[in-house]
């Protein structure tokens, strides 16, 4: 499996130009100069950053050039503060992970993916040559977080003429492809052979959903006032993730129901994923990981060493999610006097 240089330690730079209100402010003031200066000083190598189609079209699809504009001043934050950085489209026309969103109808209107090829060669033609490629200092990633599996067909084949179409503009850049159930670990299989040697299979890790979700208001069964314990018996993940996930916990049954999770149960779940990259002779990437602000820290720091030894074992890059509060705020107060601490394992 190919080391994924450039792109390491990273983070997300989420509700800034996604998940927002797409207000001048929010876009002004959530993320800054500073801000890129900052993660700099962490000592991260890049940062990913999620934007909406929205940003940069109109409903009917016309170019807003403020939204681009937006797109190369970060670019240009970028460069002066040392950063890579992977350009995620999080929501285009007709899709969104985020069922909130109402966008519906990607994978089964041809309209719908024409303007998805058409806004990735728009990104390709404007920003392909902004950095130089034979450094690694961009990326795109197609899609985020495709949901169901029955897209699975659709989507392998939508993303294969998207890569064609990004490659007249862009021949060596590398682009990030992830799978179904949310770029699950147990999706990766399910992706086509690379394209060329220039795809990097992403995929994104909460497991277990039990303790970095705990008490997330968006998990349809989950109590708002639920805390667990990184450290508890595979029996009392799989009975109460079924309970607050809705999920049944099968990925559990590999274990002894009476022992304790700990940094083995990450290697379980990451084998398959890195066995496939291995295999197909590609990168592996973690676009979105992390733990609910609502974790004891004690806890949330344990969480980001286990999965962090996977990580540098295998070469894999990734970055946390996320920057500045939406529910996982790495920048935030309550993690001022653990931080440096926290960051060795980004």
């Amino acid at each position: 499996m190919k080391r994924f240089d450039g792109f390491i330690h990273g983070v997300n730079l989420g509700g800034w130009f996604s998940q927002c209100d797409y207000s001048q402010n929010r876009f002004d003031t959530f993320i800054t100069e500073k801000d890129f200066k900052t993660i700099s000083e962490w000592g991260l190598d890049h940062v990913r950053l999620p934007i909406d189609y929205n940003l940069v079209e109109t409903a009917d699809g016309t170019p807003i050039e403020a939204g681009y504009n937006r797109i190369a001043r970060a670019f240009d934050w970028c460069k002066k503060y040392n950063l890579n950085i992977i350009l995620d489209l999080h929501k285009t026309a007709g899709f969104s992970f985020d069922a909130a969103h109402k966008e519906t109808g990607f994978f089964e209107n041809p309209e719908y993916q024409e303007r998805f090829y058409k806004l990735w060669e728009e990104f390709a033609r404007r920003f392909a040559t902004y950095f130089d490629d034979s450094k690694n200092e961009l990326c795109f990633e197609l899609l985020n977080e495709v949901t169901d599996q029955s897209y699975c067909k659709t989507w392998n084949a939508i993303a294969k003429t998207c890569i064609q179409k990004i490659r007249v503009f862009a021949p060596t850049i590398k682009i990030l492809v992830g799978s179904y159930w949310n770029n699950c670990l147990a999706a990766v299989k399910d992706l086509d052979p690379p394209f060329d040697e220039n795809i990097v299979y992403n995929f994104h890790c909460y497991d277990p959903l039990l303790f970095t979700h705990q008490g997330a208001s968006w998990i349809e069964k989950m109590d708002t006032s639920f805390r667990f314990k990184l450290n508890s018996t595979f029996k009392d993940y799989t009975e109460l993730t079924e309970k607050y996930c809705g999920q049944k916990g099968t990925v559990f049954d590999a274990f002894d129901p009476n022992a304790i999770l700990d940094e083995k149960y990450f290697e379980s779940i990451f084998a398959e994923a890195i066995q496939i990259a291995d295999e197909r002779n590609t990168y592996l990437y973690c676009g979105e990981y992390g733990v609910i602000e609502k974790a004891n820290i004690p806890d949330t720091i344990a969480w980001y060493k286990y999965i962090s030894e996977i990580f540098n074992r295998n070469g894999i890059g990734r970055a946390a999610w996320s920057y500045k509060q939406m529910d996982f705020g790495l920048s935030d107060t309550r993690l001022d006097e653990v931080r440096s601490e926290l960051l060795k394992y980004l």
